[in-house]
């Protein structure tokens, strides 16, 4: 079957001019054309950060005037600092961030038209996609594992530290190209560890009686039913305590996994040892400590302390990027930061901020990039954009740039081409 070829500029035109003539009434939009050279980066993995329920920009990354949910005047819940980038400010809650903005880029004109549905602005941030009736779309996490594999032939190349979504999986590529989950850093995934009660005998005669029903069938012609299968296979191969060992984080200094912080920051630490295992892609989801009462979602009240959750994240981030820079593999390992929306500067009825999908911000740190602190502005209310949108097939684009990938290709869906990116273009800016 066919999986792959390089989109050409019919199918390409074809497949976003939707897309491009509503960008076009964004300034700075710029179209390609079939000239544009290819932009590749040289990292090697991508932890994605996912902070679900919708970080506010405006709380974060894309500081403005403080408002006062009182007086029902908008802008910013909390104060903003300098940082190592001249003219760029981040969240005063982001006091460890602040000095290192010079290895991240806040990308902060994102925009994408899905404003009150968690469910489908996550889908969008994850495939890149709108929900499809007809098209099962793959997740970034899977293109990636589909198109870059594993460094080593003995991991998986993805993991998902978080309930798992079938936003997160590998839609028409199958399920070999979908992922290892875990829920709680104390333990590995469930299921590639035995049993007190499974014996390495006992599991041995199991793989044995597996293998005698396969080899008594006729070889099968469909491709899930072989995508299954394969996915047994590495499942048995992954339940190895060599692999397994990754997952002991007492391994590490009781000193770095206090920098790290709590069970969000100990995800992180995972994920770092995951990349030096060889797992291409890790996502590390921040929506279940709720250290809040609402994680990200801070409708009325749940913006209260909010400031905790920023300081989580801070902690955490803080700590992965230096860390990275100190193992020497911070130029090869990209870390994205995503959410499926922003919110606007105004305040709710209690205080708690809405949803806005027209202008928020994503975070790009390491991976080799030529990072500007931030990139793109929107107005004193962070509310439309001004210069440098970034729609979410560029992100995507990006991100698929900083690994080498080809962003311009298609890939098949049975005999139907999908182009990878939906058109996307990469930050060339962050290429030079």
């Amino acid at each position: 079957m066919k999986n792959e070829h390089r989109i050409s500029r019919r199918e390409y035109l074809t497949s976003s001019a939707a897309m491009a003539a509503a960008a076009m009434t964004l300034p700075g939009t710029s179209v390609a054309d079939e000239t544009s050279p290819l932009i590749q980066g040289k990292a090697e993995h991508v932890i994605s950060i996912w902070l679900g329920g919708g970080m506010g920009q405006v709380d974060t990354f894309d500081p403005k005037a403080i408002g006062d949910a009182k007086a029902n005047k908008a802008g910013s819940l909390y104060g903003s600092v300098d940082t190592a980038v001249p003219g760029v400010r981040v969240c005063e809650h982001l006091k460890r961030i602040a000095p290192l903005m010079d290895r991240v880029t806040a990308v902060r004109t994102v925009h994408h038209e899905v404003i009150d549905e968690h469910a489908a602005a996550t889908n969008r941030m994850h495939t890149g996609r709108p929900i499809s009736g007809a098209i099962k779309y793959p997740s970034l996490g899977s293109m990636i594992a589909h198109e870059r594999g594993t460094v080593n032939e003995d991991v998986p190349p993805y993991v998902l530290i978080g309930y798992p979504n079938v936003t997160r999986g590998p839609g028409f590529l199958g399920a070999r190209h979908g992922y290892l989950y875990l829920t709680d850093t104390s333990r590995g995934p469930t299921g590639l560890s035995r049993p007190d009660f499974m014996t390495a005998a006992r599991q041995a005669r199991r793989e044995n009686f597996l293998s005698t029903l396969r080899s008594a069938g006729d070889a099968t012609h469909s491709e899930p039913v072989r995508d299954y299968d394969e996915a047994i296979e590495r499942s048995l191969a992954l339940s190895s305590p060599e692999f397994n060992r990754v997952f002991n984080l007492d391994a590490e200094s009781a000193v770095l996994r206090n920098r790290y912080g709590g069970e969000f920051g100990q995800r992180c630490l995972l994920a770092r040892r995951l990349v030096q295992r060889g797992v291409r892609f890790i996502e590390v989801s921040h929506n279940l400590s709720f250290i809040n009462g609402a994680g990200w979602d801070v409708h009325n009240e749940g913006i209260l302390n909010q400031h905790g959750l920023i300081q989580e994240m801070d902690t955490a981030l803080a700590a992965l990027i230096t860390d990275l820079e100190v193992q020497g593999i911070l130029d090869k390992t990209l870390i994205s930061i995503t959410t499926e929306f922003g919110r606007p500067s105004s305040f709710d009825s209690r205080g708690g901020r809405a949803h806005q999908g027209t202008a928020f911000s994503c975070v790009l740190a390491g991976g080799g990039l030529n990072h500007k602190g931030a990139w793109g502005e929107t107005d004193e209310l962070s509310k439309k954009i001004i210069s440098s949108p970034v729609s979410v097939p560029d992100f995507f684009a990006t991100v698929m740039a900083t690994v080498g990938m080809d962003y311009g290709k298609s890939l098949y869906d049975g005999d139907r081409p999908v182009p990878i990116t939906d058109g996307g273009l990469p930050i060339a800016e962050l290429f030079s």
